[in-house]
């Protein structure tokens, strides 16, 4: 599908990188009006590449202040394919190929190589060195708009709002999975993932505990989580 106009594709990619948004937030990072701003984003509800919400799908809810609060705006499933997804069709179709020809064995080593490769990239990336922050510009830069929230006093979450094999990793979860383990091998903590785009969540959220515990470093230390 694509996007009804040049103001909207703006807006749906402001929603791609900074997540979930009121109109009022998406007008500074886009330094526009903030009818500006909504004009696009109801023909975008409209169309079916954003939903609106009462409050963020993920973190803490917000304390009530005076008035009526704002809407926070997110991309849908087909808002987010819209942003360009193309090239998962060529990777699923790989995936398949492997898993017939060379059994899920195959899948799951392709999976265990690309989590290592990402976890790779994190800044200062020995075993039990990385910050979610870390972890969080690793992802960003390569593309699953990633960005690093308060939980509480003992935990942070981090919520990845995009992600390039989405039609992948839903027919695959392992791809998932292996991505979860191997940031808890950077982090040095036990990642524990909650939601998945996969899933048609609205984000992928993960917790990590602020302190860090030793934990075992192999692969699949941390289990195998449902993508």
């Amino acid at each position: 599908m694509k996007f009804p106009g040049e103001a909207a594709e703006r807006v749906a990619r402001a929603l791609l990188q900074a997540g979930p948004s009121t109109a009022a937030e998406l007008a500074e990072t886009l330094g526009m009006s903030t009818p500006g701003v909504r004009r696009p984003l109801n023909v975008l509800v409209d169309t079916g590449l954003v939903v609106a919400h009462e409050r963020a799908p993920y973190g803490p809810t917000p304390k009530r202040g005076r008035g009526r609060p704002g809407s926070v705006f997110s991309l849908t499933a087909a808002g987010r394919a819209a942003c360009d997804q193309a090239y998962d069709d060529l990777a699923l179709s790989a995936l398949r190929f492997m898993s017939a020809e060379f059994g899920p064995e195959a899948v799951e080593a392709f999976a265990s190589d690309r989590a290592d490769q990402l976890a790779a990239a994190v800044a200062h990336a020995g075993v039990g060195t990385a910050t979610p922050q870390d972890v969080a510009d690793a992802l960003s830069r390569a593309g699953y708009a990633a960005e690093v929230k308060p939980l509480g006093q003992v935990a942070v979450q981090l919520c990845q709002h995009h992600c390039p094999v989405i039609d992948a990793a839903r027919e695959f979860p392992i791809l998932c999975e292996a991505e979860t383990a191997a940031l808890g091998r950077v982090l040095g903590r036990h990642v524990t993932r909650l939601a998945t785009l996969a899933h048609g969540d609205e984000v992928c959220t993960s917790v990590i505990p602020i302190d860090a515990r030793p934990h075992a470093m192999s692969h699949g230390a941390l289990g195998k989580v449902s993508a």
